[in-house]
């Protein structure tokens, strides 16, 4: 009998090579990708997938931008709902095994310091007079090396409250996708009900929480690259295979790893495993089924 693993798809599972986003280029994207996850299942493993969303939020909000004259805007948190509908439908269509996608909230404190400072930059580059016009509508935009750019808080994803639905369905013998794109953000009100937030929970670390709460023993990130790296880009580049979680903490602390990248990912594969989690692995879509491929940190 195979084990509970959760497979996080990183971006290049959702577009086209060249990061298009067209509908064909997502369905091609998602076959290709689904055709690696059939191969967990049909080894013996119960799969769990989340996903990443950022091409597809992208899109959503440059039609908010465009349309705001006629149709009235959504928020983010509904644009993460949308897209998480979108794309489980994609995969169920691809998959071709008994599953369900099921849309799913990711709890966040609203006293989290990153509402105060937002740095997670969303959608498209857009010119400086383009930038000033949104924020008078209440939006942050911060300059990058290509233009301006919306940036919105990402804050830490402290529980996916719809979880137990999941571990139902796949009670009932459904590969379920949950929590994608990181999950809707919502946070708690005094009088305990749930309000959406103008957020983006990261992808990788509400995985990590994800698959705690469904018990899953591995968690797989699947990305664009065969391995972690330490040097990557400079002269000596040096993949990671099997390493403890005490030296992959001591290289993450050290900086070796990028924010905005790789980062995250070496983060949550810590968190799954010191919660517990037998083995976290991360690799490239095309070998998740390969036992011996990645960067592999185990318990």
């Amino acid at each position: 009998m195979g084990e509970r693993v959760l497979v996080a798809l990183g971006g290049n599972a959702m577009t086209g090579p060249d990061g298009s986003a067209s509908p064909q280029a997502q369905q091609n994207a998602v076959e290709a990708a689904m055709r690696q996850v059939r191969a967990l299942i049909d080894a013996g493993h119960q799969v769990v997938l989340t996903h990443g969303n950022g091409p597809q939020v992208g899109n959503l909000l440059l039609k908010n931008q465009l349309a705001a004259a006629v149709v009235p805007p959504v928020p983010l948190d509904w644009c993460g709902a949308q897209t998480q509908a979108t794309i489980g439908t994609l995969i169920l269509n691809a998959l071709g095994r008994p599953a369900a996608t099921v849309v799913t909230r990711t709890l966040v404190d609203a006293g989290d310091p990153a509402f105060a400072d937002p740095v997670k930059p969303i959608g498209r580059y857009f010119t400086e007079a383009e930038a000033r016009r949104f924020e008078k509508l209440g939006q942050s935009w911060r300059r990058f090396e290509r233009g301006w750019r919306r940036v919105v808080a990402s804050p830490e994803p402290l529980e996916i409250l719809d979880a137990p639905a999941a571990t139902a369905l796949m009670a009932a013998g459904f590969t379920v996708v949950a929590a994608g794109g990181g999950g809707v953000p919502v946070v708690r009100q005094r009088d305990g009900s749930l309000t959406g937030v103008e957020a983006v929970v990261d992808k990788d670390l509400a995985a990590a929480v994800l698959a705690r709460a469904v018990g899953a023993r591995i968690l797989v990130i699947a990305t664009d690259v065969p391995q972690a790296v330490v040097g990557y880009g400079g002269r000596d580049p040096r993949p990671i295979g099997q390493i403890s979680a005490g030296e992959l903490r001591v290289l993450h602390a050290a900086g070796h790893f990028a924010g905005g990248s790789m980062g995250p990912k070496v983060e949550a594969v810590l968190r799954f495993v010191a919660a517990g989690g037998e083995r976290a692995v991360i690799t490239s879509l095309e070998h998740i089924a390969d036992p011996g491929a990645g960067t592999r940190v185990e318990r």
